[in-house]
């Protein structure tokens, strides 16, 4: 079985940019082939990887809910069978990763349906790889939901406030309320000014009962390729945002 990581964290705090740059450290390794998962309805995480968009399973979703009962399908197929089918075509083959997007449904209602695909989907295709990065959706609803897939490790990506460490710890005794039990579950703070954590912020991060494994310091390439359209998982190995990955990556064991 693969080893699942689940990135999640309030909104803007830089989970999908870590999520994108732990894929890429995964891929690299050669130790197996690794699936990314987009699985946040605002999905971005292939411009992080520099990738085209996927066909994602919300828009295979709403495509065959349009077509009628014989409207064309292959023939011998049952609409059902063809939805599989084409559920297939929604993973995107890179040579070290693959990419699977969750998309969203058009108009009003609940993700809960294309989340529950989602959750079928990398099922079906967990057994091929050896890891699994899932970015997300921002919040806590997925995780009351109880569509948060199965995680091994899961990383809380907070900015560097009390507002997100706070947030943070939501989500944390969310997950424990709703039992969930990964084996690991740590805190990661994000642009943190030259790295550090302020002693306010520390203990704000034990007030919350959180466990922090590491500090992403703001670096400005980060800014600099997303505004030149560059994807930021690919920023130099020598920046210090990656620097400061390779030893968070190092305490994990991966």
């Amino acid at each position: 079985m693969p080893i699942i990581i689940a990135v999640a964290g309030k909104g803007g705090t830089g989970k999908t940019t870590f999520s994108g740059m732990l894929v890429r450290y995964l891929a690299s390794k050669k130790q197996g082939h690794v699936l990314a998962v987009d699985a946040d309805p605002n999905s971005n995480l292939n411009e992080v990887l520099g990738v085209a968009a996927p066909t994602s399973l919300g828009e295979i979703r709403e495509e065959m809910l349009d077509k009628g009962a014989g409207d064309g399908l292959p023939a011998g197929m049952t609409k059902q069978e063809y939805l599989e089918f084409m559920f297939g075509d929604a993973l995107f083959e890179e040579n070290d990763y693959d990419l699977l997007v969750m998309g969203r449904t058009q108009g009003a209602g609940c993700y809960c349906y294309v989340n529950g695909i989602l959750r079928t989907q990398i099922d079906r295709y967990a057994g091929s790889y050896s890891h699994i990065v899932v970015d997300n959706e921002a919040g806590l609803e997925h995780i009351s939901r109880g569509t948060l897939p199965r995680a091994d490790i899961l990383l809380l990506v907070s900015d560097c406030s009390r507002r997100g460490i706070q947030a943070a710890g939501r989500v944390a005794q969310l997950v424990n309320d709703m039992k969930l039990k990964p084996k690991t579950m740590r805190l990661i703070v994000n642009r943190a000014p030259g790295g550090r954590i302020s002693e306010g912020i520390m203990e704000e991060i034990e007030a919350q009962g959180l466990d922090l494994i590491g500090a992403l310091p703001q670096d400005e390439i980060i800014y600099s390729y997303d505004s030149d359209g560059l994807p930021s998982s690919s920023v130099p190995d020598d920046s210090p945002v990656k620097v400061a990955l390779m030893e968070i990556i190092k305490k994990l064991e991966l």
